[in-house]
């Protein structure tokens, strides 16, 4: 084997990077999110699931990098998405229809498919009855298409599905809300966000809170 072929593959790997940086709370909570790993963000509606993921898409999109966004009900809003600085042109957008199907089928086919710097999966509005019939295999499967890769895989959920297979958790929860206007006109001006993070094979959780005002 040509030894500056060995060098340069060598070379290649040491270039990449082990960590997704540029989204401010969680570089500040975790160093960044985990390449080549499931990273879950999981909490309740208007908990700032939505924003995270595009904050991780324009973290992928500001480096020149092809991103994907595998979206189950269509809760994918490019308008907000570019406003947060995703760059579209950048992003596969995959429409599934509601069918939770077809959503595992396109994020399988993509993490398979490699090349991808970060692919959203949007299962935020899928149902108890649905979480509860996925199987495990699912993310086993999902865990080992990206494993070794650049990928960021970031599942972003109401309830806890990926478990084990998770290279990181991401918790959110509102702590506070702040509105503004007269009973029945009220504007929502902004919230606080509490953010728990737990990265695979450490037992401690970071904790960060958030305000997010207009």
């Amino acid at each position: 084997m040509n030894p500056n072929a060995v060098s340069a593959a060598v070379l290649e790997v040491c270039r990449r990077e082990a960590y997704l940086g540029g989204v401010g709370p969680l570089d500040e909570l975790t160093g960044g999110v985990p390449r080549g790993g499931i990273v879950e963000i999981r909490g309740p509606e208007s908990s700032g699931r939505a924003a995270l993921g595009n904050a991780l898409l324009a973290a992928g999109t500001g480096r020149g990098e092809i991103c994907a966004v595998v979206d189950c009900h269509g809760e994918f809003d490019p308008a907000s998405a570019a406003g947060a600085g995703v760059e579209l042109r950048q992003v596969v957008w995959v429409r599934c229809g509601g069918e939770a199907r077809h959503a595992f089928q396109a994020a399988d086919a993509l993490a398979h498919a490699g090349g991808f710097g970060v692919i959203v999966l949007d299962l935020c509005r899928m149902g108890a009855r649905e979480v509860n019939r996925v199987p495990l295999s699912y993310w086993h499967r999902f865990r080992r298409a990206v494993e070794g890769t650049e990928t960021v895989l970031a599942v972003l959920t109401g309830e806890a599905q990926v478990k084990s297979c998770a290279a990181m958790q991401i918790e959110l929860e509102r702590v506070e809300e702040k509105w503004a206007g007269a009973e029945g006109f009220r504007l929502l001006r902004g919230m606080e966000v509490g953010m728990a993070a737990r990265k695979a094979g450490r037992r401690g959780v970071g904790k960060l809170r958030l305000k997010v005002e207009e």
